[in-house]
């Protein structure tokens, strides 16, 4: 009677077993869906218009470069501004979370603080506040603000390009 028992026993893991391990997985051949943040990394062209006080500073075209952080996250690089003395470099602003909503992609940033070093060599803090960014298929648009070294004012900053 124990022998018919634990033959009954092993036959019932024994299924339990092959049904976990050995069935197919039917995905009815769906592919796994891609990170967010890899459907829009890349370099995008388009036109940057920088104000100061409410003045237009600068309006020129730029290449912003948006680099995966990680499945949900991006790395931007701001393009270098200015020119001579007033030259600011290429600022890099990490981790910008992301979130999808049908077709549109978003990244906000509250706040982002960090050093550079200028052309010259020296250190300069640098804050971008207000950071959002909206992808829409090939486009995205950029707006920031952006308080530079000991300037007193902050650089309000929009940019409109399309993925390259």
């Amino acid at each position: 009677m124990k022998i018919k028992c634990f033959m009954t026993m092993m036959a019932a893991v024994a299924v339990v077993l092959g049904m976990s391990s050995c069935g197919s997985d039917d995905d009815n051949g769906a592919e796994a869906p891609v990170a967010v943040a890899t459907q829009v990394e890349g370099s995008y062209s388009g036109n940057e218009v920088i104000k100061v006080m409410g003045d237009e500073s600068s309006n020129e075209t730029k290449t912003y470069e948006f680099v995966k952080a990680s499945d949900t996250a991006l790395d931007l690089t701001v393009p270098a501004s200015g020119e001579g003395m007033m030259m600011i470099p290429a600022l890099p602003v990490k981790n910008i979370p992301l979130t999808k909503s049908g077709d549109i992609i978003t990244g906000k940033l509250d706040t982002y603080e960090s050093k550079v070093t200028t052309a010259q060599g020296a250190e300069k803090n640098y804050t971008i506040s207000n950071l959002v960014v909206i992808f829409n298929d090939k486009t995205v648009a950029v707006t920031f603000s952006l308080k530079y070294g000991n300037m007193p004012m902050s650089m309000e900053t929009t940019f409109a390009g399309e993925k390259k």
